[in-house]
């Protein structure tokens, strides 16, 4: 006798984040960040049928777990469960223990996926602290060292040997504390740059962390159960999404430049032979970028075995949805979509062109 069962996707999601010391002053900042990656999550998980369940743990220079596998619809704010203490920043013991933590669910039915988001302004100083019996003040002296070592050699193994469908990511303070983090064993895809200190910086990690509560469930739908590229953008797009919400511009309107030299773009598009107004250029989306919330997206299709464009462009209102682009300033890099190029409106007469690109100009 055959029996039918649903096989609903069950999405697992790990808040790991940190309340030492040094974290006193954006208090109110981080809780924004994390109160809205979680709106993110029950969005999208309500628009696509997901089932999403979170975990959250504080540290210090110990660990705390707030709330264990919640239903993302009945999660409270983290407001009411995050304090921060006078403590030092156990960072790896943090994010040890989370996965180790989740290792326990079980997955026998359904089709689960893990991730675990990491949020810091600082670096490790105090795992395993318990351990030597002593301060971090104090984890300089051997055995401390050593124990931070071992620690250290935990958290590579930890991500080393992590399953297809689960994804690590982070978000530290700045350049140095990323190197670090990629040491650690987090792809550097996953590993995004935060500025608690200022509030367009904040803002910016609002954008980067719901962007990418929105391309780690979409990307679910495609079948994609885990990432090493989570903080990339427009590398979840498919032909289905795009051609149900967006505009397919009349070939006659547009043309597709090949940038073969690095210069602004009025000198580019006039050199080319065609007049300039502000907002009719989109450049290619090809590095780290900050988008601003006015600007306009379009996409451009290309060939998945050859990577030319086909010529084919959309655009339309619904592309910053589609991008999982919030509708304030955010900065985010491309990601890695055989089919799709996105391209940005530009409002400037002197932004540099990237060689090597291509530049959509509007007739």
């Amino acid at each position: 006798m055959s029996v039918n069962r649903i096989k609903h996707k069950v999405n697992h999601v790990s808040l790991v984040v940190d309340k030492s010391g040094s974290m006193q002053q954006h208090e109110a900042q981080l809780i924004r960040v994390v109160d809205e990656f979680v709106k993110g999550l029950q969005e999208e998980s309500d628009r696509l049928g997901h089932e999403t369940r979170v975990s959250l743990y504080a540290f210090d220079h110990e660990v705390h777990n707030l709330v264990w596998d919640m239903d993302v619809k009945h999660l409270p704010s983290l407001k009411g469960l995050y304090r921060v203490e006078n403590g030092a920043t156990a960072l790896i013991e943090a994010a040890v223990k989370s996965v180790d933590d989740l290792k326990n669910i079980w997955e026998g039915y359904g089709e689960h996926s893990f991730l675990q988001v990491v949020v810091t302004d600082g670096e490790e100083n105090a795992s395993g602290c318990s351990e030597t019996g002593k301060m971090h003040v104090r984890m300089q002296a051997a055995k401390g060292a050593a124990v931070l070592r071992s620690w250290t050699e935990r958290i590579h193994t930890a991500m080393e040997e992590l399953p297809e469908h689960w994804t690590s990511a982070i978000l530290v303070p700045n350049s140095l504390a990323k190197r670090t983090a990629q040491e650690y064993g987090f792809p550097a895809g996953n590993i995004a740059i935060w500025d608690a200190d200022s509030t367009k910086g904040v803002e910016e990690a609002i954008g980067t962390v719901k962007s990418a509560a929105t391309s780690f469930l979409r990307g679910r739908e495609q079948g994609v159960r885990g990432t090493k590229n989570l903080f990339a953008m427009g590398q979840d797009l498919n032909a289905a999404d795009v051609n149900a919400s967006l505009d397919a511009l009349d070939a006659g309107k547009y043309i597709l430049v090949p940038v073969d030299e690095q210069l602004p773009i009025r000198q580019f598009v006039t050199a080319a032979g065609h007049p300039y107004k502000t907002g009719c250029a989109f450049y290619e989306l090809s590095k780290r970028e900050k988008i601003q919330a006015g600007k306009q997206l379009a996409v451009a299709e290309k060939d998945p075995a050859t990577g030319r464009m086909t010529g084919r462009v959309f655009t339309g209102p619904a592309a910053r949805r589609l991008l999982g682009l919030p509708a304030t300033d955010t900065t985010v890099k491309p990601g890695d979509n055989p089919s799709y190029t996105v391209f940005v409106q530009s409002t400037s007469v002197n932004r540099k062109l990237v060689a090597g690109t291509k530049l959509l100009v509007m007739l």
